[in-house]
């Protein structure tokens, strides 16, 4: 059986879980999406957001981190199995990205994934697609972070 073989359709897979603590928060932000409700508890009270809270793109980073931290251990778990090294490519991209609510200094989100399809590729052979959804849940079960994406996998 191959490790293409062994993705199911409908599975969804816990990624991991992270706190957004407000030093990190502002650190990322002074580097990548310097906003004062990013980088200043003051300013982010008179913000729409009432407190400090996590740039997008920040949570994006940490979602990105999860899932190949993630797919590295499925693949570690795989060849330790005495399975070959499975092939894994790159995302044509992702649709659909949501920042569903503010993630606030303190709160912690756990990102899960779902495969929503699989098909082999007819222009790359040895190659397939996987399309999946993948959703982020703070610590109150509210969905703060989605996105539908795909990523190339080997079929061999």
């Amino acid at each position: 059986m191959s490790y293409w073989e062994t993705i199911t359709v409908g599975e969804t897979i816990e990624l991991g879980s992270h706190c957004f603590d407000a030093d990190a928060i502002k650190q990322f932000a002074a580097k990548y999406d310097p906003q004062s409700f990013h980088l200043d508890e003051e300013a982010a009270k008179a913000s729409m957001f009432g407190a400090l809270c996590a740039s997008g793109w920040h949570t994006a980073a940490v979602c990105m981190r999860l899932n190949v931290d993630t797919r590295a251990a499925q693949a570690r778990e795989w060849i330790a199995k005495g399975n070959p090294t499975p092939k894994m490519g790159p995302s044509p991209g992702v649709t659909n990205l949501r920042w569903l609510k503010p993630v606030y200094a303190g709160d912690t989100v756990t990102f899960h994934q779902t495969v929503t399809a699989k098909r082999k590729s007819a222009s790359r052979p040895g190659w397939g697609v996987l399309e999946f959804t993948t959703l982020g849940v703070n610590q109150h079960g509210d969905p703060v972070f989605s996105f539908d994406g795909a990523a190339f996998s080997g079929t061999d």
